[in-house]
């Protein structure tokens, strides 16, 4: 297994600067979500350019590439979209350049999420010219619609495609650290019913808005008393939006709306979380609701789901984990840091519906996700393309 593990990789910084190249590709694609056609049949051609043994686009508009026809398989996931730019006046280089420069990739999405699908097809390439022929098949999905609804793509792959492996990994950045599950999260939408009167007689009304202010204080509340995990943390929830609603602005509300971000640590679920809401509007007249997602992909499939996306975790002696963790240091001579993200991923599906035992590996730093001046290192991306490949003979 050494001499395997040395010559991965060699084959890894050989191919250095064809990975990065890849990227590079991917990033000058503009990608947002619902509109990744034209990233999607880049990442094809450059699966079937790797030597993969099959790479199509699904109903949805995932890219499914495949290598091996084994009896147990092994899945490399990363979202093919991103989130948009932002002010464009915060970067400092253009963020559809994909430059390579000073040992970076620069540009948006090159952290979240396309340097993952680089290293794969990299990794790939590598198992190609090595030969690999294990009893085992090897998916790797560059996924899509993630950044507005993650797991989304994963509901389509299992029910649709009915691809469930046996392990998954998550090519979401985790600065080259193996990570084993984060929190859940949900969407819950809060409508407020009051009765609207003369804005110089409030008395005659019932007051909308100060209902939703009442509750949104006791939100601040429960915030402080949600449960906690050794591993994962703490449950949160904030008020990300309120608007409300009267007749004139002489008038007293007669409608509001609260939105709130939910995370959800190990043990909290929809329905305790939806409990809890439910305590604190009880003398309100009030309306509670998770929300739905439900939108066209770039295929022309309308698709959707409901916006709660469960918390999840593998153990730490989990055979994925204990296999990640010596194919890393097999590699790289040291042992691995063990750990979880912060924010949510395609693990919610993965892992969090339907159980299928689930690691992160991935290329850059977490921080840089959805931030300016994004960029990864090209050394990060040669590690995640060794590990990649290391971790199919090790599974």
């Amino acid at each position: 297994m050494d001499e395997l593990l040395k010559k991965i990789n060699k084959l890894a910084d050989n191919y250095a600067g064809y990975t990065a190249t890849n990227l590079s590709k991917l990033i000058q694609i503009k990608s947002l979500s619902t509109g990744e056609k034209a990233v999607a049949e880049e990442l094809v051609r450059q699966m079937l350019e790797a030597g993969f043994d099959e790479a199509r686009i699904d109903g949805l508009g995932n890219v499914i590439g495949r290598i091996g026809k084994g009896q147990k398989t092994i899945v490399f996931d990363g979202h093919i979209d991103t989130v948009d730019v932002g002010n464009a006046a915060n970067w400092s280089f253009d963020p559809f350049s994909g430059e390579i420069k000073d040992g970076y990739v620069h540009g948006r999405g090159t952290v979240d999420q396309k340097g993952g699908p680089a290293a794969f097809v990299t990794a790939g390439r590598i198992l190609k010219e090595l030969a690999f022929d294990r009893d085992l098949t090897i998916l790797f999905t560059g996924t899509v619609i993630e950044e507005d609804c993650d797991g989304l793509c994963w509901k389509y792959l299992v029910e649709e495609e009915k691809i469930k492996p046996d392990f998954a990994v998550i090519t979401e950045p985790t600065n080259l650290n193996i990570y084993r599950g984060h929190r859940g999260r949900m969407e819950i939408e809060i409508s407020f019913r009051g009765l609207s009167s003369h804005g110089s007689a409030p008395e005659r009304g019932r007051n909308a808005i100060y209902m939703a202010s009442r509750a949104c204080l006791e939100i601040e509340k429960l915030n402080e008393r949600l449960r906690s995990d050794p591993f994962l943390g703490k449950g949160s929830v904030t008020i990300s939006e309120i608007v409300s609603g009267s007749p004139s602005l002489c008038a007293v509300a007669d409608y509001a709306k609260i939105h709130l971000d939910r995370r959800l640590t190990w043990g909290e679920t929809k329905e305790s979380a939806v409990a809890e809401i439910r305590e604190i509007v009880k003398d309100f007249d009030a309306e509670i609701r998770v929300l739905n997602y439900e939108e066209t992909a770039y295929t022309g499939m309308r698709y959707g789901m409901e916006k709660y996306y469960p918390t999840w975790k593998i153990e730490e002696d989990h055979l994925l984990v204990t296999a990640a963790g010596k194919a890393f240091s097999g590699l790289f001579g040291k042992a691995p840091l063990i750990d979880k993200w912060t924010f949510s991923t395609n693990g919610v599906t993965i892992n969090g519906f339907y159980g299928i035992p689930c690691i992160g590996f991935g290329p850059g730093n977490e921080v840089l996700a959805h931030a300016p001046d994004e960029k990864v290192p090209v050394s990060d991306l040669v590690a995640a393309s060794a590990f990649y490949a290391a971790l199919v003979y090790q599974i």
